[in-house]
């Protein structure tokens, strides 16, 4: 397989357009979440999350609401989205003050995105099928770090 390009920076916004932003650091990982959250946020089968440094993500145009709700684990999590159409732009987890979870959906081109794992394939959907190359957690993983660590392999960098 040949290593992923990703065209930086990476520009993304809202459905309407109120909201812009730009991406101007590598994202940390690419993955799939199955938690029954990430399917009622979505209103589909799963969420997927692109884990970017803080420092690299710059709002160009309009102004985020957020709303906190609390995680399978007990911890906060601070939701962005739009205040005009309600596009969930990013998750701000209390478990790492350091990065935002992008909703990768919201990117403008999204043709490059290829998962690295599958979280919490135990509330998957029965009919999801998931690829054989991809870690898997049956639930929340203990540490990001093997997530990580495939996300740089498939850039083609050491870890």
């Amino acid at each position: 397989m040949s290593k992923l390009v990703i065209p930086l920076p990476l520009a993304g916004g809202c459905q309407c357009g109120e909201i812009r932003y730009e991406i101007t650091l590598q994202p940390k990982a690419l993955y799939v979440c199955h938690c029954t959250e990430c399917q009622q946020q979505s209103s589909a089968s799963f969420g997927l999350s692109m884990p970017v440094d803080r420092t690299g993500f710059q709002l160009r145009k309009g102004v985020l609401k957020t709303w906190t709700r609390e995680s399978a684990s007990g911890r906060r999590v601070d939701c962005a989205f739009c205040p005009s159409c309600g596009t969930r732009i990013y998750h701000a987890p209390e478990r790492n003050p350091r990065i935002f979870n992008v909703k990768p959906g919201t990117l403008d081109n999204t043709k490059w995105l290829v998962p690295v794992a599958h979280l919490w394939v135990a509330s998957a959907q029965p009919w999801v099928q998931i690829p054989n190359n991809v870690i898997l957690y049956p639930q929340q993983p203990g540490t990001f770090e093997p997530i990580f660590q495939a996300w740089q392999a498939l850039l083609g960098k050491p870890s």
